[in-house]
């Protein structure tokens, strides 16, 4: 979980958020660097014109920005790096932002999981048995699973550098997702 300062509470930059495309703009970002719209395009099979507007969204919440240069077509880059908030405190308007965002958020995420699975086969051997689900059901406490998810978060730390540090990625690299979701299962008493 982000610092409390990091979390998003303003209901228009949550919105922002609130679009499966813009989500996979962010990871086009994260996993290929600095991206013009054509480039973004052409990585998602979505038109330049759709990409170019919604990076243009993405950069009035302060989530992306044109790197400086020459020429007309300027590639885009992440500036905020996390994108993370709580409902824990806010009124009804942020709190459906919020569930907009989660929402676009999941549609995307589940999406790209199906396709990946879906394009197993043609991966090369040592990474289709890397490649898989896990699920599982414990019976935790609050307090454990904060604990996990803390542990969890400790496990990737090594590798956080990679994103921004091209150069720190070993040649054989690709971006590998994780994707963790924690749900509490409703109280039957």
């Amino acid at each position: 979980m982000a610092d409390d300062e990091e979390l998003i509470r303003d209901p228009k930059t949550l919105r922002a958020l609130a679009h499966p495309l813009r989500w996979k703009l962010i990871d086009v970002l994260v996993n290929y660097g600095p991206s013009t719209a054509t480039r973004c395009a052409e990585l998602l099979g979505e038109s330049v014109a759709s990409c170019s507007y919604h990076l243009n969204m993405l950069a009035q919440y302060g989530f992306v920005a044109e790197v400086p240069g020459k020429g007309r077509q300027k590639p885009w880059r992440m500036v905020r790096k996390t994108q993370s908030w709580s409902s824990i405190g806010m009124d009804d308007e942020t709190a459906l932002a919020a569930e907009a965002a989660g929402d676009a958020f999941l549609e995307k995420e589940f999406s790209s999981i199906r396709e990946r699975f879906r394009g197993k086969d043609h991966e090369p051997l040592e990474w289709r048995q890397e490649m898989g689900t896990y699920a599982t059901t414990e019976f935790l406490t609050a307090e454990e699973a904060s604990d996990v998810h803390a542990k969890i978060a400790e496990i990737f730390k090594p590798y956080a550098d990679r994103i921004e540090n091209v150069e720190k990625r070993p040649e054989d690299a690709r971006p590998v997702r994780f994707f963790l979701a924690t749900t509490v299962a409703p109280r039957r008493d």
